[in-house]
């Protein structure tokens, strides 16, 4: 079963998308934080990472370049979810390896797993 992390601080949006991915047969965790996720994605080695950048703790970003430096989180797909806009993305965000940036506002759900499926192939 495909594995997906969820790290984002709104819990209506995360448990919006864990609704929709489990309907689909993924099988979700969630963490409210760039720390939690650190803990999170080390625990549960997701197959893809939906993240985050603005939350309380550690922000997205930060969290990802410190997944980075892990074995494991060096190559794990990760998708940037978030309401900045691309042009306020640090770009250092894009040095860091991700697969994506989706705005949140932009996109259904069914969308977002759309981009999903794309990215893990």
């Amino acid at each position: 079963m495909t594995k997906i992390a969820i790290i984002e601080d709104d819990q209506a949006i995360s448990q919006m998308y864990r609704i929709k991915f489990e309907t689909e047969g993924y099988e979700v965790e969630i963490a409210e934080n760039g720390k939690l996720g650190l803990e999170l994605v080390e625990n549960f080695r997701p197959d893809i990472i939906l993240l985050d950048l603005m939350m309380p703790e550690m922000s997205g970003d930060e969290m990802l370049a410190k997944l980075r430096q892990t074995d494991f989180g060096r190559d794990v797909k990760v998708i940037i979810l978030t309401n900045v806009g691309e042009s306020e993305v640090n770009s250092n965000i894009n040095n860091l390896g991700i697969s994506g940036l989706i705005v949140k506002a932009n996109l259904t759900p069914s969308q977002v797993l759309e981009k999903v499926k794309e990215t893990l192939g």
